[in-house]
């Protein structure tokens, strides 16, 4: 066999390797392909299921604040009186939207001279108590300047408040109410 030949067969058998090579990466691209798109659809039944158990856990939050909200409302309405002062009325859940300001109060208590603001939690924070002095507590001032003459009273409800949260609310002069059994107690500012 001259050398010529024997560069021919080399230059075939190169030839079927690289033909086999191909072959190889086309089946592993396509397995690529393949395995992407079950990515993809694993992505997708995964992102649905996230959403559902976001949903699930949100509903579950503000379920937890309706029961709160309905069990301080209710028992504020039967004895309106807080502090020792008794009020006139009062309204749950007003909304209030004024030159771009829109701000829900949970509980107002309004008689003729005072009106309390109460705002209600499941489980009370202390970032609670700064959104309703720094936040709520401005907003209304400005949503509701019929109030402005009024003796303003700041509330937190919750079912649960730790230590830290009432030395907190009294240091700042707002009250907390708390449920204890079927009533509730109040703890009023220093």
């Amino acid at each position: 066999m001259d050398r010529l030949e024997h560069i021919e067969r080399i230059m075939e058998k190169l030839a079927i390797s690289q033909a086999q090579t191909d072959a190889q990466i086309a089946r592993t691209e396509a397995q690529i392909a393949e395995t992407d798109a079950h990515l993809r659809a694993s992505d997708e039944r995964l992102t649905k299921k996230l959403d559902t158990i976001g949903k699930l856990v949100g509903s579950i939050g503000n379920g937890h604040g309706e029961i709160a909200e309905e069990f301080f409302f209710n028992t504020i309405s039967d004895k309106p009186k807080l502090a020792g002062i008794e009020y006139d009325s009062v309204d749950k859940n007003i909304t209030r939207n004024k030159h771009g300001i829109q701000d829900e109060y949970d509980i107002l208590m309004i008689n003729g001279k005072d009106i309390a603001i109460i705002e209600v939690k499941y489980k009370a924070h202390k970032n609670d108590v700064d959104r309703l002095i720094h936040k709520k507590y401005k907003n209304f001032k400005k949503l509701f300047p019929e109030y402005r003459n009024f003796n303003h009273h700041l509330a937190l409800a919750s079912f649960k408040v730790h230590d830290d949260v009432i030395e907190q609310t009294q240091s700042q002069g707002v009250m907390v109410l708390q449920r204890r059994g079927d009533v509730f107690e109040t703890t009023l500012p220093d």
